[in-house]
């Protein structure tokens, strides 16, 4: 863990960002306040990201219900 007084933090944020990737970083204001810097872990994924499944369906077929889909509006 390292301490930086808050000038140095402000000269210093891209470092300091990439310091806090693989150790806690302090910057420490002249009130003697002290704040704590370190990286978030990523999300764990989009709600999105979904398995695929198989399927006897073809390109054609997809279109097929597709377009269906879309005369019916």
């Amino acid at each position: 863990m390292r301490v930086f007084t808050y000038s140095e933090a402000r000269q210093k944020l891209a470092m300091l960002l990439d310091l806090a990737r693989h150790e806690e970083v302090r910057i420490r204001r002249r009130d003697g306040s002290v704040f704590v810097l370190r990286q978030v872990p990523p999300a764990e994924g989009s709600p999105l990201d979904v398995p695929g499944i198989r399927t006897r369906a073809t390109t054609r077929d997809v279109v097929r219900a597709v377009r269906e889909v879309r005369a019916r509006r």
